[in-house]
Formats: structure tokens, sequence, C-alpha cells
């Protein structure tokens, strides 16, 4: 069974940073989402392995994806966060080379972790 591991979620004030991190190798796209409370679960930013990557308007320049193939990780690093941005965060891969256009779609993805939680205070 593949098991995706995310760490580094946790709480911060408005305006600050997080970088959250997910042991995973081996996939053609990976991506992290996040779910609010009640809400479907949502893209926030995806990765294929030449380097592509894909964001939501709302992270846009605060949010960087990245990955390091040498330790097998991959990265998200959130700066001027914000209350909105409170939510729990996910971890998603795929051995498949996903499409730009698809890039942050849920259905894309068939390897998840179980998520870490990141709470902005104002």
């Amino acid at each position: 069974q593949v098991q995706l591991v995310e760490s580094g979620g946790g709480s911060v004030q408005s305006g600050g940073s997080l970088r959250l991190s997910c042991a995973a190798s081996g996939y053609n796209s990976m991506a992290w989402f996040r779910q609010f409370p009640g809400k479907e679960r949502e893209g926030v930013a995806a990765i294929n392995n030449d380097g592509t990557t894909r964001y939501a308007d709302s992270v846009k320049g605060r949010f960087t994806i990245s990955q390091d193939n040498a330790k097998k990780m991959l990265y998200l690093q959130m700066n001027t966060l914000k209350p909105e941005d409170t939510a729990m965060y996910y971890c998603a891969a795929d051995y498949r080379h996903v499409g730009w256009w698809l890039l942050l779609q849920v259905p894309q993805y068939k390897y998840w972790g179980q998520g870490t939680q990141v709470t902005v205070s104002s």
C-alpha cells in the first residue's frame, strides 16, 4: 500500500510562513490540495517531474511547490499566510504524467497522504 506522509503543518499568525513536506518519490505528478470544513478538496499547487508547475490563483505569488528527488521529498513553501489559508493540507501523487490543465484536479491522483492541519490566526 503506497502511503504518502505529510509533515510541517501547525499554527502561525497572519503574514507568517510554513513549509509542508511530503515523503514521495518516483511519481510523475505530485500536488498539494487543501480542504476547508464542509467543502470539497481543492488544488493548491502541483508539479510534474519535468518541472512544470501550476498554482491556484488564490496562492500565486505566496506559495511555492518544489521537489527534491535526492531526498525523495515534495515541499510546499507557504509565505504571507492568511486566515483563509486555514485548512487541512494533503499531499497527492500519481505515476502518470498529468496534463498541465488537469494538475489541480482531485481525480487525477491515485495516492494521498493523511493530511496535515494548517491554522492561520489573525
